[in-house]
């Protein structure tokens, strides 16, 4: 009997080993199918997708610099300046929600007469940012700003109201691109590719902005200038990186 239970212990004993054997062999072989082995050679292969689009969306911006010795006078001016201009862009269908004022300052001006400071005025400045959803409006509100006393117009850029969707398809693109340069590299070097170990991407230039001073022409008058918005141009570009086999 005590060799029975002897030999039913070794047997127990010796199940148990090969559970425990098994079971690290199927967990390595699942890590080996499952999991990339980082020691592997890697190849990495950059792929570009893009797209044009014509732009929906205008954004300007508008500023007034007034100087006066009385800090009262240069306020009432700036102040007169950016009213009328906020009153004339809703006039032309411009909604309250897309004017915004993005910079209020007041600062001394000093003169320095043979090497002294001397106070000259205080300069108060005011900008705006403007977005413009009607952009066949565009060269007019430069025109009837300009006229009402703005004498700094910067930030003249085009884009899209909703540029995500447009970069997801741009992504899209730039995915299919870099499997298929990949698919095309590993025939040509005679190699198989793994699994991907690493992603990246990266997006392209945006709009480019226009920079310049309102000024008034010879006479006064002011003529609305052309301003044509073109195409932008949305670009991804990504990295993958494959495992090779």
């Amino acid at each position: 009997m005590e060799n029975v239970l002897r030999f039913r212990g070794i047997i127990t004993l010796v199940g148990v080993f090969l559970a425990v054997f098994l079971g690290l062999k199927s967990w390595e072989t699942w890590r080996e199918v499952r999991l990339p082995d980082f020691q592997r050679p890697t190849i990495s292969v950059t792929g570009e997708g893009k797209i044009f689009v014509k732009p929906d969306i205008g954004e300007i911006g508008f500023a007034i610099n007034s100087e006066a010795v009385k800090i009262e006078d240069a306020q009432a001016r700036a102040t007169e300046v950016i009213n009328k201009v906020v009153s004339m862009l809703k006039e032309k269908g411009v909604e309250e929600k897309d004017i915004q004022t993005t910079n209020y300052s007041i600062n001394p001006v000093y003169d320095y007469p043979d090497g002294t400071r001397r106070f000259r005025s205080w300069q108060v400045a005011q900008s705006l940012k403007v977005k413009i959803r009607d952009l066949t409006k565009t060269g007019e509100l430069l025109s009837s700003a300009a006229e009402l006393g703005v004498n700094q117009v910067g930030s003249l850029s085009f884009t899209t109201d909703d540029p995500s969707k447009l970069q997801e398809e741009a992504r899209a693109k730039a995915i299919e691109d870099t499997k298929q340069k990949a698919k095309e590299l590993s025939k040509k070097l005679g190699i198989k590719l793994g699994k991907i170990v690493s992603y990246g991407e990266f997006g392209g230039p945006g709009p480019i902005p226009y920079f310049g001073a309102a000024e008034k022409g010879m006479g006064g008058d002011f003529s609305a200038p052309q301003i044509p918005t073109g195409e932008n141009e949305i670009r991804v570009n990504v990295t993958i990186t494959y495992q090779i086999k």
